[in-house]
């Protein structure tokens, strides 16, 4: 058997104890093996998710995480990696089951997204937006802001709040990291979070490319109430250092 073959009834073995045991070592060490690959991942997803595992038993945790950990092909040690291949799996490998809350996916990635901002690497030819200059300067969105919508009032569920019925209408948000280096959401309005979506989108772009796609998008308003709105909009978040210019 080559050293590849036995690698791979090795990890078999460790993801589930199911399969066969490798040929040569023993039950007791394997299993030592299995529970330290297993416990890390358990760790480093309890870390990623600490919302939502708190609405679950500690049985119902360990049996969801364990069918993460045998039936997902995941190939990354990082820890932010990891959770995005939890989330992953979450979205289109889990068959939701009658236990889990019916907001379970969209905490999931809220909790994933408050991790991505908060591990963000700023690039260096990014700097903070002068107000004087937002209709001059090449805009861009932070790389530590996200743009999110969601259906449930996410943030604020918790094992005492768990609601069972979506939103009358979906909301927005900005997730981003402030000037205290701290994880903060700012609620948006539907326009707002469409401009700052645009923004993303486009990677670099202009007030004027912002102000005539809007107008394109709505031209029952007058450019000039258009133009108006967004640079107060583009204020706002240049002050909270969301919109940057490069």
């Amino acid at each position: 058997m080559s050293f590849v073959e036995i690698q791979n009834e090795f990890m078999d073995y460790i993801k589930n104890p199911a399969n066969p045991l490798p040929e040569g070592i023993e039950q007791r060490r394997m299993s030592v093996y299995r529970e330290l690959f297993f416990n890390n991942v358990k760790g480093f997803v309890s870390n990623a998710f600490p919302v939502l595992e708190t609405l679950y038993s500690e049985k119902q945790w360990e049996a969801l995480v364990q069918e993460f950990f045998i039936t997902h092909d995941c190939q990354t040690p990082i820890f932010v990696e990891i959770a995005q291949e939890f989330l992953i799996f979450l979205q289109s490998e889990y068959e939701l089951k009658e236990h889990d809350p019916v907001f379970m996916l969209e905490l999931a990635h809220y909790e994933w997204l408050e991790l991505v901002v908060s591990v963000a690497q700023e690039s260096k030819e990014l700097k903070s937006l002068d107000v004087e200059s937002i209709e001059s300067a090449n805009l861009c969105l932070s790389e530590s802001a996200k743009v999110a919508q969601y259906s449930f009032d996410v943030q604020h569920i918790s094992a005492d709040y768990q609601p069972i019925e979506s939103l009358e209408s979906p909301r927005f948000y900005c997730v981003y990291r402030d000037a205290d280096e701290e994880v903060s959401f700012l609620q948006l309005t539907p326009l707002s979070a469409q401009v700052l979506s645009f923004i993303e989108h486009e990677v670099q772009t202009s007030f004027e490319a912002i102000t005539s796609w809007l107008h394109q998008m709505y031209p029952q308003m007058e450019l000039v109430d258009i133009e108006q709105g967004c640079l107060q909009l583009l204020q706002q978040m240049a002050e909270k250092k969301i919109v940057l210019s490069i």
